[in-house]
């Protein structure tokens, strides 16, 4: 079901008696993924609202462009590489093929972890030529998105482990399903979410 089609629905106008002997549940989602949902909707908010506050806060006087590292074009490729991984592992556990699901769902986890490494690498770069937090508002903007958008990452991948090693431990691959699913939704919100940022940071 898509993430329009979540927020959108009205459960209170299905069919059924409640209380009868086959009384219709309010989401036919499973708990998870309605509670994911919800957090990406919160979060984009949050990126929403922090985006505005970067437009306004921009038009001040003291406020001087920064150059972004060119790190963050091959962290930007890392993610990709990253979701796209992702989805194919959800692709092969919703056909119930398990041939290169591990190499899948291992590598779209590496990948991930090498986009935090950049991401620690392009912050080192920025602080050698002297660009730290409170050197000026551009500065301290960038370290937060994009240190937010790592902390929202990092969680994506404490998720990831706990089914990575489920699925190490033989765990039958119809019940990894739903947090693969899961895992392939969160990353290609966070890859949406850098892209916005990537170009907001990179054009202003």
């Amino acid at each position: 079901m898509s993430l329009f089609k979540h927020i959108t629905e009205k459960p209170w106008e299905r069919p059924g008696v409640i209380g009868g002997p086959d009384p219709e549940t309010a989401f036919d989602a499973a708990p998870e993924r309605v509670a994911l949902v919800i957090f990406l909707v919160v979060a984009s908010v949050i990126f929403s609202l922090l985006t505005v506050s970067y437009y306004v806060r921009m038009e001040l006087p003291d406020w001087t462009p920064l150059s972004e590292p060119a790190q963050l074009w091959l962290n930007t490729g890392l993610l990709f590489v990253s979701s796209v991984l992702f989805q194919w592992a959800r692709n092969l556990v919703t056909d119930d093929q398990q041939k290169y699901l591990m190499a899948a769902f291992v590598g779209a986890g590496v990948f991930a972890v090498l986009f935090i490494v950049g991401q620690l690498a392009a912050w080192n770069s920025l602080q050698s030529a002297g660009h730290f937090v409170a050197s000026n508002p551009a500065t301290s903007f960038f370290y937060l998105l994009t240190g937010l958008h790592a902390l929202h990452l990092l969680g994506g991948l404490w998720v990831w482990s706990k089914s990575l090693i489920r699925l190490l431990s033989g765990c039958e691959v119809q019940d990894l399903r739903l947090s693969i699913e899961l895992c392939t939704l969160y990353w290609h919100f966070l890859l949406i979410v850098w892209l916005v940022m990537f170009a907001i940071l990179s054009n202003t």
